[in-house]
């Protein structure tokens, strides 16, 4: 059945893949002879002579490996001439060919998007007729009895918030994002024209723009600072968020208002956005108060210059005369308090109006910004005390408009701004405050110690306290009213600082609203004390405060009052002992009281993805993370809470990347419920957003992801909860979760005796890989290691992913399913349940497997995005990355492994799915073949002037000049990889 349809899909789909697939061969064409030409010009016939060369035999080495057989050429001899050949090449060539295949790629991405944009119809302006787009997915939920009021009432419920992060994985300069985008735009123009001269114009014009990227500097020479990420974020507001949102609001309302009375009055905020950067300082030292206050004072002078220039527009715009479109008198009295008198805008009341409320707003803005807002000509007015007041003006006006039958002006501009203070306020972005539980207990720990508090009669030493004495004595302190911190005593410089961001975010609340800074995030969370340490931090910080009555009792908690402790449960054994902890936590009177009264009965938890990964392997963290949320599920209905999870995925699959719409629609049954966050980091963000057609469109696949996974009733197959269907006496209860749990077990045994319990393991990963030289690339303010030395456990989940991707091993992709699959199918493992799948036959087993990947979107989705990682994954390069580690004995050991896994992984995926890899996704493939022919020789280049930095370093003479050009070449690679890979970090 599932190969009979397999088969009927992939035959519907093959014709149009190869028309589209001859036009991105033809983009890259023209644009790699743009390159070309440029490249002749500037460095001559020789040098483009050998880029053709080595990209030739490059290829020659990849269709060998791919058609294997009698008359082909030896792969590892063409791949030894290659290298031989590398071998001879100057550092200055080396470099030139590195500089040359990276900006290649550059240029073939800018193919692949504009196919990629095709594909999703976004060349069509803002308009996404494509099946997981608004209307499509309004008329599915529709169709299965989901009713558009249904849908409208469920929107006051829904709560999507993506959330940009600087984690580093963003690898190129935006002087180099900025070039991508020119060419783009001219290359989409390029196929837009049918006339021979303008399309001759346009070339031409293209050219000049491939030379100017070919000039421009590729890498950073600093390390990008909190408040250049700050910056670079901001960018995408103004490209993006600002236009695109609105527009999705108001999409929104106009597909439901068909069959359903919509209020214009009522907007619910369903999707609003989140930030880390400025705030999140675990493991960065360079975030503190300062940049906080930095990050919010930015944010508003961008959303307040955005409002200006609309409220300026509408006074521009707004036109209407007494004489045929009448006023309210709320409307007169807002055109009456205007400052403007000029005799030209007397029956004008509107503009009035408007020159009124941008006197306020630009009051406002002077007052939050500091100054950082330009209003070189601007008459003042009254300061709008808060959000809502601004609101109230803006719907005064929209309320007139539509009351004299004015309602189409109003969708003109006017409705989009409403819409754009519902979501953005005044503060722009919900800044979320993170840090590490380790942090919190030294904080404490000193605050209690100058303080003089004693514990049963002893003097405290807060870290030494057993987890149930400093639950009682967090307990305690937390329904004290006296204060702990004293404005007079001084702390070490690690306490200050912390002290110091808490009062700011306090502040900033005060100032900007309470939803500019909402939560804050506890890395590590390990015990419940985790958690009520940060709530003790915010009493003593003023983000809570705690009053009695008359009677010494305390009063009820105010709405909004302080931060949701929202606890991060990133490794293995923390998302195991997650719902546990929560249960604790909910347990408690006078925390549950706090949720229920001032956070509104919700209560959030973050995921990690990368840390559990690089804990357990691919499948046993997948696998953990659906457990984990399968068990908080039950925890949170038993209290009555709402629970809100927010998933810290990364670009890559080893750190939960993949398509987002799918990751969703993957969730299991009850977790999503309407309210999801996600952060969204480095080079995703870029991919995402970085034009308005591609940012409205995958901001609408979260939303219409969540919206069907919160409303469309899962079968129990979706849910993973559907028994063995095969003969009864046989399968019994067995069900795909205790098949799942049986894999997870293998594949971590598997993972962990690799990279835990192979000795040597971390120097084999330092030798053969780029990790040192990752953090050189300046692309983020945070440190790669948490603490100094290469063990693997100190080290962050984003350069062990990226260097793994880097050489084209992946692991963490991938490594541990092989052994689990096999032993599945061949042995029938016993899962941990004791339930004995040995008992089915080996075919039987295997339609298990293959009935798991048709019907249920989790494991589905885990094979989807590995099949992915597998495509990129090449072991001849792999290997080739080998011989930079010295001890063969080591190589061999390790590499083996990784080799032996490989083939496991890819043979049993093959026998479940029924084909090869991507042969279901032709564009994909077709989009790599042509990736590959500039990603493979960079790897070559990459491994030589690996072998060569090492002998430069491990000479005795002076030579640091030539390190230095040799290192930047290398950097040079690590760019063009991370480019042609897409997802690396």
């Amino acid at each position: 059945m599932l190969a009979q349809n397999e088969s009927q899909r992939l035959e519907e789909s093959k014709q149009s893949s190869e028309v589209l697939y001859q036009e991105l061969q033809d983009d890259i064409r023209f644009l790699g002879r743009l390159l070309g030409f440029s490249i002749k010009e500037s460095e001559g016939e020789s040098l483009f002579g050998q880029i053709e060369h080595l990209r030739r035999t490059a290829v020659t080495i990849r269709r060998a490996a791919v058609n294997q057989g009698e008359g082909a050429v030896d792969v590892e001899e063409a791949m030894r001439l290659l290298i031989a050949e590398i071998d001879q090449k100057s550092d200055q060539e080396l470099k030139l060919l590195s500089r040359a295949f990276s900006y290649f790629m550059h240029l073939a991405n800018i193919a692949e998007d504009r196919l990629q944009r095709r594909l999703d119809h976004l060349d069509h302006q803002f308009e996404t007729p494509n099946m997981h787009g608004l209307s499509g997915t309004i008329e599915r939920l529709n169709k299965a009895g989901v009713s558009s009021q249904t849908i409208y009432d469920y929107l006051d419920e829904v709560n999507i918030v993506p959330v940009l992060t600087a984690h580093p994985t963003e690898v190129q300069r935006k002087s180099i994002l900025d070039r991508h985008q020119v060419i783009s735009d001219s290359l989409r123009e390029y196929h837009l024209v049918n006339d021979h001269r303008q399309k001759a114009a346009i070339a031409e014009r293209i050219l000049g723009q491939v030379q100017l990227l070919w000039y421009t500097r590729m890498l950073r020479f600093d390390t990008l600072s909190v408040e250049d990420e700050i910056d670079n974020a901001l960018n995408f507001y103004e490209s993006t968020f600002l236009q695109v949102i609105p527009q999705l609001y108001a999409k929104m309302y106009k597909y439901l208002s068909k069959d359903t009375v919509v209020d214009s009055n009522k907007i619910a905020g369903f999707l609003t956005m989140g930030s880390w950067i400025g705030g999140d300082r675990d493991g960065n030292p360079f975030v503190n108060a300062s940049t906080l206050k930095t990050a919010i004072s930015r944010q508003a002078a961008t959303i307040f210059n955005h409002y200006l220039r609309e409220v300026h527009a509408l006074g521009t715009e707004l036109s209407l005369s007494d004489a045929f479109a009448p006023a309210s008198q709320e409307l007169r009295k807002l055109a009456d308090l205007s400052h403007d008198r000029s005799r030209h805008r007397e029956d004008e009341p509107y503009r009035r109006a408007m020159i009124g409320i941008y006197a306020r707003l630009a009051a406002t803005a002077k007052s939050l910004t500091g100054g950082q807002v330009d209003l070189p000509q601007a008459e003042f007015g009254r300061v709008y005390d808060d959000v809502d007041a601004f609101l109230v003006d803006l719907n005064v006006v929209a309320a007139s408009l539509n009351t004299y039958h004015a309602a189409r002006v109003i969708d003109l501009r006017l409705q989009n701004l409403i819409y754009a203070v519902n979501i953005f306020g005044f503060h722009l972005a919900t800044i979320d405050l993170r840090q590490s539980s380790d942090v919190h207990e030294r904080v404490l720990e000193e605050v209690f110690l100058r303080a003089g508090v004693q514990f049963k009669g002893q003097k405290l030493i807060y870290s030494q306290l057993s987890e149930e004495d400093k639950v009682e004595l967090l307990l305690k302190e937390l329904a004290e009213i006296r204060p702990l911190v004293a404005p007079w005593q001084q702390f070490s410089e690690e306490t200050e600082r912390e002290l110091a961001i808490l009062k700011t975010a306090a502040a900033i609340r005060k100032q900007y609203g309470h939803r500019a800074i909402t939560q804050s995030i506890v890395s590590h969370t390990e015990t419940l004390s985790d958690m009520l340490e940060l709530l003790l931090l915010q009493q003593e910080t003023g983000l809570i405060a705690i009053e009695c009555d008359e009677a010494g009792e305390v009063k009820p908690f105010k709405a909004n009052d302080g931060l949701i402790v929202v606890p991060l449960f990133e490794t293995i054994p923390d998302l195991e002992a997650g719902a546990q902890i929560m249960d604790q936590w909910l347990s408690i009177p006078w925390v549950k009281q706090r949720i229920m009264e001032s956070q509104g009965g919700l209560q959030e938890v973050m995921l990690g993805y990368s840390d559990s990964n690089k804990d357990g392997g691919y499948l046993t963290s997948n696998w953990s993370l659906y457990e984990t949320e399968l068990a908080l599920v039950e925890v949170f209905k038993k209290h009555g809470v709402a629970m809100r999870l927010f998933h810290g995925r990364g670009g890559s699959v080893g750190r939960g990347g993949g398509p987002t719409y799918d990751a969703i629609l993957a969730q299991p049954a009850g977790t999503v419920q309407g309210k999801i966050r996600i952060t969204e980091q480095g080079e995703v963000i870029q991919f995402k957003y970085k034009t308005p057609q591609t940012g409205l469109w995958n901001l609408e696949q979260i939303v219409t992801a969540t919206l069907e996974a919160s409303l469309l009733e899962q079968s129990s197959a979706q849910t993973g909860e559907e028994a063995c269907t095969l003969d009864a006496k046989a399968c019994g209860e067995l069900g795909y979760h205790a098949v799942m749990q049986s894999m997870s077990q293998q594949s971590e045994q598997a993972y962990r005796e690799l990279v835990y319990g192979t000795e040597g393991f971390a120097k084999y990963f330092v030798e053969s890989t780029t990790v040192r030289h990752i953090a050189e690339l300046n692309i983020g303010s945070r440190p790669a290691s948490r603490k100094a030395g290469q063990r693997i456990e100190d080290l962050r989940a984003i350069p062990w992913t990226f260097s793994w991707a880097q050489c084209r091993l992946m692991i963490p992709g991938w490594y541990g399913m092989g052994t689990a699959l096999q032993g599945f199918i061949e042995e029938g493992v016993v899962s941990a349940e004791e339930r004995d799948f040995s008992v089915l036959s080996r075919e039987e087993r295997l339609e298990i497997l293959r009935t798991m990947a048709e019907e249920w979107p989790f494991f589905n989705t885990l094979l989807s995005n590995m099949e992915m990682v597998l495509a990129k994954t090449d072991m001849g390069i792999g290997r080739h990355y080998s011989t930079l580690v010295q001890d063969e004995e080591l190589r061999n050991t390790v590499f083996t492994k990784i080799e032996n896994e490989f083939a496991l992984t890819l043979r049993y995926f093959k026998e479940i799915v029924q084909h090869d890899l991507l042969a279901d996704n032709t564009n994909l493939k077709n989009a790599l073949q042509e990736r590959f022919l500039y990603v493979d020789p960079l790897n070559y280049l990459q491994v030589k002037l690996l072998h060569r930095l090492r002998e430069v370093e491990g000479d005795t003479l002076d030579r640091s000049s030539e390190r230095g050009s040799v290192a930047r070449s290398i950097l040079m690679t690590i760019n063009g990889i991370a480019t042609g890979l897409r997802n690396t970090g």
